[in-house]
This record gives structure tokens, C-alpha cells and sequence, in this order.
């Protein structure tokens, strides 16, 4: 019998976690099949232009270069045997004792029984690299043995791209060289140990006498060489530099643990040369395992942005905020006043949406797809929450600069003109445009915060006028069009009966009080109707997509949910459904986008923004509602 979704245990962040023993096979080569790990069980390491997934036996099978809308160099999750891997790990049977985070860092360690010996792996990127001379990526992997000798393997095997491009390969002295025209790779070692490309290797590793091994990537710059106990105290001092970035969050927060791995891997997630936030750093990992629904998340997505940025900013954290909106005044200069629905990393239209020819895909699921058709679709929600994200900038003291102010107006001028029209909405159904409520909540409150930044910012009255014209328009059309008034509920679109998981951000917004019947109405019946399973959600009813095949319950929506629960004065049933939806993550703390009510397995691409970021709004709207036996009332909030 499979475990439900509430039944499933799991450690958390810090906590031990058990496996089963590896197999004493190698890992595989290309003339095997290759089986991937369960999403659950891999790890993220990132630096904040690229991440890597690695798995519970050390290999690195996704890694995209030079950032993270880039071609893989390490394909295997999606490609297959022959899309290359890099792995350090045990060579012989071993069983996986303990993984974790070290600390509030982005430092993972994992450590395997193996015989009488424990071999441990501790890796990171290095996330800091301005200031001196270092590459612009720096992978360091070190294996350390307690208790006995551990016989170990490493398998440097990269591949570049769609074909699998073998590199040109070199020895520049200890170090190996791979390169693919202006792409370049070097491997070195802390030991005498001969590296080779393409094939499996062992070694000894001695309980005192690690081995250290330095990946440092190049792109249309020259490689730079670093020694490996040079890497390996950068990478000690990035951890000093990711504890003191996690001390300044409140340590009253509630969930500090679970909400500080959301808020780290939320900035692993965000591209440091743009302050772009990267929707996921994986292409087509199935919503529905052997099915189509297989989306590229490589790139930012406005809306889901903003949800980061308002999880940054009611934790402390502005600096993101203002990177983001930099970035956002750059991106959309060309089609301003228009918001498009995803941007590249460095604010360019996102690539057409193609199919990567022979890719097997992760369990079989094809179409392993780059680019994503959605950049063209108009997505009406969308400036709410940048809108939104400016407002609570603004309220907690952070002026917007004139240009900022200036393309804010645009977007609220734009909603005013636009907002009667049908749109995609926030689903993205790939099918025609419709009159979402949801969307149509998101254009009121686009409007309402625009007015509320126009109280401390230069705004005519003409400006001023249009916008409070059609802020109450937008209501009444909402409150005509977009209710079943059988059941007295908002919902998903107008004239439907159908429900909407993303109307849970009802009380968040402030069109209706959060306690007013309808309001509450709306979040019980979601949550009864789309009830996937405890505290899991659909987002809309199964099959009402157009597309073939089902898909999993939807992480976020559940935080929503929490979210909805306490602000409407339910706190001990939010904490409740908080507490078993962390019960959820993978070992690590890490969520991806959908999950599996049957089996608990994590579905889609991985570690998921959006995820985390309403994880962490969901903790703050716990903080900030106590149960009214705490002594404090429930008190608003935005999205």
C-alpha cells in the first residue's frame, strides 16, 4: 500500500535521512539504460547564475552552463546515458546515512556507510567570485573518509547541448580541459590522481587525507586555473557570507528552519548579474510522469517574481526587492506599457518553444521541450503582483525612483484601458482567452496599489481619477459576473460554476473583508472541492485544461491556503495544514511545483520558486495572525 501525502515521512532540513543500500553496480554507462533518482531525492547546489541537481549517489545529472537558461553540460536527468554526468561517490555498496544542508548555507553534505568506513561528500558553488580573479563558475566537491579506508568513484562524463557534443579534451598539467568552442571546462584534483574524461575511475580516500575536486567554467573568457585547497577555503568563506545573510532574518519567525531553506533557495534561484528570479532551473520535468505536460522554467516569469519579492520583503530582505525591480525596469523597456507573461534572465524574449529530438526525458515523459509558448500570451494578474511587490517597497520605506514610478503608472494605465478584456490568466491554459476572476482580482488590486503609491508619489488627478473609475468598475464587474451566487462563492471564470485554487488570495487583496461570508465561502468551498487529499489542492478541476493526460495537486495553492485560513481567522487550522504540507518536502526541505496525492512524489520542475516563495508567505501570514487565544487579532495583508 502506498503512502498518502499525510503519511509520508521525510526528514527535515538537518535531520537524518535513510535509503536504501546503493547498488554494487557502477554507475551506469551509455550502453544502459538510465534510471533516474526520484525528484525527492535530489539536491540543489547553485551559485546564483547556474545550479546543479545532484543526486543521492553523488552525481551531478543536471547542470546548465554558462547560466541557467543555458545548453547542459550534465544532462542525464532528461537525457538520458548520453546527455553526461559527473559523479563522486562511493565505488562499491554503500548506504546513504545521513544528507543535509550545513547550516543556513547552500553547502550539502552527504555522507554513505560503506563497510566499516564513512565516506562523506561536501559540496557547494561558490556563490561570491567578484573582487578577485576566479572563475565565473566554481563547483567544489570534496570526499573525506572516517573510520577506514572508502574506495570511491568519480566519473567525469560532460556533454554539451542537444546532440550530446563529445569536448575537445586537454591537459593543462594535473587539471583536464574540456571545450566547445568558446565553452570551457577544467577538472582538477588535491591528489596525484590521473582525471580522465568519459571514464569511470577509483580511488582510495583515507580517513584524514580528503580529496578535494574544483570544476571552474568559462564562457568567451579565459579559464582560470584554481588550486583546490584555494577553492575549498572560498567555499568556507561563502558559508560565512550565507549564515550572516541568514542571521539578519527574524529569529522569532515562525518555521525559522523551513522558512530560511525557502528564502536561500529562493536567492540560488535569483540570477546575480540581472536580478532576474528563475522560475525553476529544470526544463521539463513531467507534471504528469510519461505524459506531455513537460514545461522550460529557465526563465523568469514576472508574477511568480513578485510573490518571491513580497516573500523577501516581509522577511527583511530589500535588497532582492530592489535588484528585481531593476531588472524589471530593464527588461520591459521595449514593450512597456505591456508586462509580458516571462522574460529571458536578461530581459530578452523568451526562445520559441521546440522539442529536443531523441531525448527519452526524466521516466519516459516527452517531450523534453526548451523555450515555452506562453511568452506571447496576454496575462492579465500579472502587473497586480508587481504592482503589489512595488507597494509593499514603498511601505516599508523605499521611495521608487522616477523611471521606476514612471513605469509603474504605465502598467496601472494600461490595466485601466485593458482590463474588460479576456486574458490567459495565471494557469497559462493553452486555449482561448476567458474572462478569469482571478485575473480580474489581480487588475483591481493592480489599480488599488497604484493608487496607494500615488498618496506619497508625484500622480496627476487626471491619473487619479481614471484609475478610482476603473477600480470600481472592475469591482462591480466582479461582483456581477464572477460570483455563483447559489453558493455565494467567487469563481473561475465568468458565468461558470467552476472553481479557482488561485482565488485563495481573496483575503490577501482587500476588495472584500477577509471575514465577510463570501470571502470565506469561496476559500471553504476550494478547499473542498479542489481537496486533492488532506491538505493538497488542484488548482482547477482535473481535466478541465485542454491538454491529454491529469497532473498532480499543486504545492503552491495549498500554501495559499494556509495563507487564506489564517487571514481569515482560522490560524490553529492554518498552522495545522502548514505543519503537514512541510511534512511533504523532499529530505533536503526543497518542494517542486506539483505533487503526487497517491505517493507523496514530488512532479514538475525542481526546486520551484513559486513553491518556496508561498511557503514563505504562508509562515509570515501564521506570524503575523496568531490565534485569537495568542491575544491578537488577524490583521491584513498583501499577496
Amino acid at each position: 500500500m502506498k503512502p498518502g501525502p499525510g503519511t509520508r515521512q521525510q526528514a527535515m532540513p538537518g535531520r537524518k535521512a535513510t535509503a536504501p543500500p546503493l547498488p554494487a553496480h557502477p554507475p551506469p554507462r551509455p550502453a544502459h539504460p538510465w534510471q533516474p533518482a526520484p525528484i525527492a531525492d535530489y539536491g540543489l547546489v547553485g551559485d546564483t547564475r547556474t545550479a546543479a541537481l545532484v543526486s543521492t549517489r553523488g552525481s551531478v545529472d543536471w547542470m546548465c552552463a554558462p547560466a541557467f537558461d543555458g545548453e547542459p553540460i550534465f544532462g542525464a536527468l532528461l537525457g538520458g546515458g548520453d546527455a553526461g554526468w559527473f559523479v563522486a561517490g562511493p565505488a562499491g555498496p554503500a548506504e546513504l546515512a545521513t544528507r543535509r544542508y550545513r547550516g543556513n548555507t547552500a553547502t550539502l553534505e552527504t555522507v554513505w556507510q560503506s563497510g566499516k568506513g564513512r565516506l562523506t561528500l561536501t559540496e557547494a558553488m561558490v556563490a561570491e567570485v567578484s573582487g578577485a580573479l576566479l572563475p565565473a563558475t566554481v563547483l567544489v566537491r570534496r570526499l573525506s573518509a572516517e573510520g577506514a579506508p572508502v574506495t570511491a568513484t568519480v566519473d567525469f562524463n560532460p556533454r554539451l547541448g542537444e546532440n550530446h557534443r563529445r569536448p575537445r579534451v586537454s591537459k593543462r598539467g594535473r587539471d583536464i580541459v574540456c571545450e566547445w568552442g568558446p565553452l570551457a571546462l577544467s577538472l582538477g584534483c588535491s591528489t596525484e590522481f590521473p582525471l580522465e574524461c568519459g571514464t569511470q575511475q577509483t580511488l582510495t580516500v583515507h580517513p584524514g587525507r580528503p580529496v578535494t575536486l574544483v570544476l571552474a567554467l568559462a564562457y568567451g573568457e579565459p579559464l582560470i586555473h584554481l588550486d583546490p585547497s584555494a577553492a575549498w577555503d572560498l567555499l568556507r568563506r561563502d558559508e560565512q557570507r550565507w549564515e550572516a545573510w541568514s542571521e539578519a532574518v527574524d529569529a522569532d519567525m515562525p518555521f525559522r528552519a523551513h522558512v530560511l531553506r525557502s528564502l536561500l533557495t529562493l536567492r540560488l534561484l535569483t540570477y546575480s548579474p540581472s536580478g532576474a528570479p528563475v522560475a525553476a532551473p529544470t526544463t521539463s520535468l513531467p507534471e504528469d510522469p510519461g505524459g506531455i505536460r513537460n514545461w522550460d522554467y529557465r526563465y523568469a516569469w514576472p508574477r511568480d517574481a513578485s510573490i518571491g519579492v513580497g516573500a523577501f520583503l516581509r522577511a527583511g530582505k530589500t535588497d532582492e526587492a530592489l535588484a528585481f525591480l531593476g531588472w524589471l525596469l530593464h527588461a520591459s523597456r521595449l514593450q512597456r506599457p505591456r508586462l509580458p507573461a516571462l522574460l529571458t534572465l536578461a530581459g530578452g524574449h523568451v526562445p520559441r518553444e521546440r522539442v529536443l529530438q531523441g531525448w527519452p526525458g526524466y521516466a519516459g515523459s516527452r517531450p523534453v521541450r526548451t523555450g515555452n509558448g506562453a511568452a506571447g500570451q496576454h496575462q492579465l494578474d500579472g502587473y497586480g503582483w508587481v504592482l503589489d511587490a512595488a507597494s509593499v517597497l514603498v511601505d516599508g520605506g523605499h521611495p521608487l525612483y522616477s523611471e521606476t514610478w514612471r513605469a509603474m503608472r504605465g502598467f496601472a494605465d494600461l490595466v485601466a484601458a485593458q482590463w474588460a478584456e479576456p486574458d490567459a490568466g495565471i494557469w497559462e491554459i493553452r486555449a482561448d482567452a476567458a474572462h478569469h476572476v482571478h485575473s480580474k482580482l489581480m487588475a483591481w488590486l493592480a489599480l488599488d496599489r497604484a493608487l496607494r503609491i500615488g498618496t506619497t508619489h508625484r500622480l496627476s488627478s487626471g491619473h487619479r481619477r481614471r484609475w478610482q473609475l476603473a477600480r470600481e468598475a472592475l469591482a462591480a464587474e466582479i461582483r456581477s459576473k464572477g460570483v455563483d451566487p447559489a453558493r455565494n462563492t467567487y469563481t473561475r471564470t465568468y458565468g461558470s460554476q467552476d472553481l479557482d485554487a488561485a482565488l485563495l488570495v481573496l483575503p490577501l487583496i482587500g476588495l472584500d473583508e477577509p471575514e465577510s461570508a463570501r470571502v470565506r465561502a469561496t476559500v471553504d468551498a476550494v478547499r473542498t472541492e479542489l481537496a486533492a487529499g488532506g491538505t493538497l489542492l488542484y488548482r482547477y478541476p482535473p481535466g478541465k485544461d485542454g491538454l491529454a493526460g491529469g497532473e498532480g495537486a499543486f504545492l503552491p495553492c495549498s500554501f495559499w491556503l494556509v495563507q487564506a485560513l489564517a487571514m481569515t481567522g482560522r490560524s490553529a487550522e492554518a498552522e495545522a495544514a502548514f505543519r503537514s504540507l512541510l511534512d511533504l518536502a523532499s529530505p533536503l526541505g526543497l518542494f517542486s511545483e506539483e505533487l503526487d496525492p497517491a505517493s507523496g512524489a514530488l512532479l514538475g520542475n525542481y526546486p520551484q520558486a513559486l513553491t518556496h516563495a508561498a511557503l514563505v508567505q504562508a509562515a509570515l501570514a501564521l506570524r503575523d495572525n496568531p490565534p485569537i487565544n495568542a491575544g491578537k487579532a488577524p490583521r491584513p495583508a498583501g499577496p
